[in-house]
């Protein structure tokens, strides 16, 4: 070999020493790829045109998913065993909120373009009362106790409406010094919760007296509106309309937390306390996923969908439901599992 050979081999095997250790670094040190916090699983065609979705309410014992199709007019009722459409009920003008009661045989429905509260039997499915008026119903939470609806008069009186599930009639409303988000019942306390736009804060209402007992400054959080509750470890997950904000509220104590960033205007919410998993909605069609932990979230992702403001989930099976308004010119029910 010649001696200007030997130095050409020399060179090369230096250049591949230096190269070949950067390249495994590299290797070695590049990101992981991220998952996506959710996976899709089906997309069942709904009925009807391919207009907005509201609020979903789930009901355990009978494995029933209540829609409200809220520019339709209609509620749909699907069977999430068998994933099929049990019904498509009409006749609820601009329906918000839907409410399933089942030791009552009962759906509440908020009829918003009637200012009234329809009364279903599940059983029949025929609407046997229509209590009211109420100005802008919304958001629907149920005190057992008591036998007593309370509603989200939304853009109306600034109050809850509270209906006598007794005799389906509307008792008395009260006054909440600001318009109400969303109403939801705390089963650990046995009291009703309701998000207050404008002076940001959750209030508490005795529903046996049916007085506000307690008000939760929400700093942070601009025109509070959608609710979930951790009932295992008594937290309240509240969602900020105008800042894109999210609260986490002690609900023993009453005291705010800690504040989170999600997607504009944050509507519906849903947790799933078998994963301690939190999901939250958007009018942008961003979803949120947080884990929850020792009175603190963490954020796993954000997945983006067209209208994908409405959210629920099914505690037993973990799966996650969308009614997305248009898909293609078509609104369908988007089933998805956490990856």
């Amino acid at each position: 070999m010649s001696i200007h050979r030997h130095k050409l081999l020399q060179a090369i095997v230096c250049l591949l020493a230096t190269v070949l250790p950067l390249s495994i670094s590299y290797a070695q040190t590049s990101p992981s790829p991220v998952h996506e916090p959710l996976v899709e699983v089906a997309d069942i065609p709904l009925p009807g045109p391919a207009v907005r979705f509201d609020y979903q309410n789930f009901d355990a014992s009978s494995g029933r998913l209540y829609i409200s199709h809220m520019d339709a007019d209609h509620v749909v009722i699907f069977d999430v065993a068998s994933r099929k459409i049990v019904a498509n009920l009409g006749g609820f003008k601009r329906v918000h909120g839907v409410l399933a009661v089942p030791e009552r045989h009962r759906l509440y429905v908020a009829a918003t373009g009637d200012h009234r509260i329809a009364v279903v039997d599940t059983q029949t499915l025929e609407t046997i009362a229509t209590p009211g008026p109420v100005t802008y119903p919304d958001g629907l939470a149920y005190a057992p106790q008591q036998n007593r609806v309370f509603v989200s008069d939304e853009h109306g009186g600034s109050a809850d409406a509270v209906i006598d599930a007794t005799t389906n009639r509307l008792i008395t409303s009260i006054p909440l010094g600001g318009e109400a988000g969303n109403t939801v019942f705390d089963p650990v306390s046995g009291h009703i919760l309701v998000s207050v736009h404008q002076i940001n804060m959750l209030v508490t209402i005795d529903p046996a007296t049916n007085r506000i007992i307690e008000r939760c400054p929400l700093p942070g959080i601009r025109n509070p509106h959608g609710i979930a509750l951790d009932t295992a470890n008594h937290l309240a997950f509240v969602g900020g309309e105008d800042n894109h904000s999210l609260a986490l509220v002690d609900l023993t104590s009453m005291k705010l937390l800690s504040t989170y960033e999600v997607g504009d205007e944050p509507d519906v919410l849903a947790f799933d306390p078998g994963l301690n998993r939190l999901y939250v909605a958007s009018e942008a069609g961003t979803v949120s996923v947080f884990q929850s932990h020792d009175k603190k979230l963490t954020l796993l992702g954000s997945i983006q969908m067209p209208h994908a403001h409405s959210v629920a989930v099914d505690p037993r099976t973990h799966l996650v439901y969308f009614p997305l308004e248009n898909i293609h010119g078509q609104p369908l029910l988007r089933i998805m599992l956490p990856n």
